[in-house]
């Protein structure tokens, strides 16, 4: 075995490009492999070109008589938005200080790792009819699927902020006999929270597309308007709906994006 080691070592290190021509021959496996089981009929999907087009032209021109509509269903999406990214955040925080290697117990990190697992196991869609069930249609099951739907990724995004922690400065705490939750607010929340409000306003911008995906299963919003006029075949107010989210996304976008560049330069 040591020989077949030493054999190896030498081989890679006398011709570099066998090991990249094998990874590349690994990666082609893959994708030839995943493209296999997914059956793509490409000659149906040339002979489907002209059905997308006759969908399209459908939804052309936009019927601006439901703009005020569009309006007030996005000010929902938004309000459940932030709602739903506030409550999640505030949620998130002391599952990633349970998940994080640097500050945890083995068995603590198992438990809230294992959590964060279940919830990001269970899709957005899921989780809208679950509490569509529990609370009826409307906003309110919106806010609440975008609440647990937000703690599987901030938790993550919290976690992996934590573990980057400069692990001098919790040593000396722990030196002086911090306790852990003195450890977590002077050590810890100081350095990460630049970058966890970064993550945050990533979040509540794709929180609005996730609210429009929530609205289909009746979880309010622009989402349920917009399955509304799909399903009754006015197609030119839906084209209405999404452009209304499509200017609101953007401008969200432009915004957030440069606040995270901001905290990004404070950390």
């Amino acid at each position: 075995m040591k020989n077949i080691q030493l054999f190896w070592f030498k081989f890679s290190h006398y011709y570099p490009w066998v090991r990249w021509l094998l990874v590349l021959a690994g990666v082609v496996a893959v994708y030839t492999w995943a493209l296999s089981g997914l059956q793509v009929d490409f000659a149906l999907l040339k002979d489907s070109y002209p059905y997308i087009v006759d969908f399209i032209s459908r939804l052309f021109p936009p019927n601006l008589e439901v703009v005020d509509i569009a309006i007030k269903a996005l000010i929902e999406t938004v309000q459940m938005s932030l709602w739903g990214t506030t409550i999640g955040a505030i949620i998130s925080l002391p599952i990633a200080i349970a998940s994080s290697r640097n500050i945890a117990p083995q068995w603590l990190r198992w438990l809230a790792n294992f959590l964060q697992n279940i919830v990001r196991s269970v899709p957005s869609i899921v989780l809208g009819l679950l509490f569509v069930a529990a609370t009826g249609l409307g906003a309110p099951a919106g806010m609440l699927a975008l609440s647990i739907y937000t703690i599987g990724y901030l938790a993550k995004f919290y976690q992996e902020a934590i573990e980057a922690v400069n692990p001098r400065s919790l040593e000396s705490l722990r030196v002086i006999g911090a306790s852990p939750i003195q450890i977590a607010q002077y050590g810890i929340l100081p350095q990460i929270l630049p970058l966890g409000l970064g993550y945050t306003l990533w979040m509540f911008e794709y929180n609005i597309r996730a609210a429009s995906v929530l609205g289909v299963v009746g979880a309010g919003g622009i989402g349920f308007q917009l399955k509304s006029y799909i399903d009754g075949f006015e197609y030119t107010k839906a084209t209405t709906m999404m452009l209304v989210l499509l200017v609101v996304v953007t401008v969200i976008d432009v915004i957030s994006s440069h606040l995270r560049h901001k905290l990004e330069s404070m950390s």
